[in-house]
C-alpha cells in the first residue's frame, strides 16, 4: 500500500530572502561610506608620480583658489603667517613645512608663501601633491 503525501515539492525558487540580503548590505555599504569623508580643506592638489606620503611633525601651509591661508587646519591671515610659523618652528627648528597649494593657484603666489616661510625661519619644504599623472 502506497501512503501519498500532501506535500509537494516548490518548482519555484523563493527570491525574497535574497533580496532582503542585498537591500541589508546595500544599507550597510550606504552608511559606512560616509565615516569615510576626510575632514579638512579642500584643495585640488596637483599631480606627481613620485609622490609619497609621509606623517611625521609637519607644519602644514594650505592655501586655497581663493588665497585662504591656514596653517594645520586653522585659518589665519597673510600677515599672521610668519609670527605663527616662527612660533612653530620654535618647538622644533627641524620641522618639515609643507605646502598644500591649489592647483589653480598662481606660482607667484605660491612663491610669496615658501618666501615668508622661509624668512620666518623654515629650512625643509615639501610640496604636496596627489599620486598618479
Amino acid at each position: 500500500m502506497k501512503i501519498e503525501t500532501t506535500r509537494k515539492r516548490m518548482v519555484m525558487f523563493s527570491t525574497i530572502s535574497l533580496t532582503d540580503i542585498v537591500l541589508l548590505l546595500l544599507i550597510f555599504f550606504l552608511l559606512t561610506s560616509s565615516f569615510v569623508v576626510q575632514p579638512g580643506i579642500k584643495v585640488k592638489l596637483p599631480k606627481a608620480a613620485s609622490g609619497q606620503q609621509d606623517d611625521a611633525s609637519k607644519i602644514y601651509i594650505t592655501v586655497t583658489r581663493d588665497e585662504q591661508i591656514f596653517v594645520n587646519q586653522n585659518r589665519i591671515s597673510r600677515a599672521e603667517l610668519a609670527t605663527l610659523v616662527r612660533q612653530l618652528l620654535n618647538e622644533n627648528p627641524e620641522r618639515l613645512v609643507v605646502i598644500k597649494a591649489d592647483k589653480d593657484l598662481s606660482l607667484e603666489k605660491a612663491i610669496q608663501i615658501v618666501d615668508t616661510a622661509r624668512l620666518a625661519g623654515a629650512q625643509r619644504f615639501m610640496i604636496a601633491t596627489e599620486p598618479g599623472l
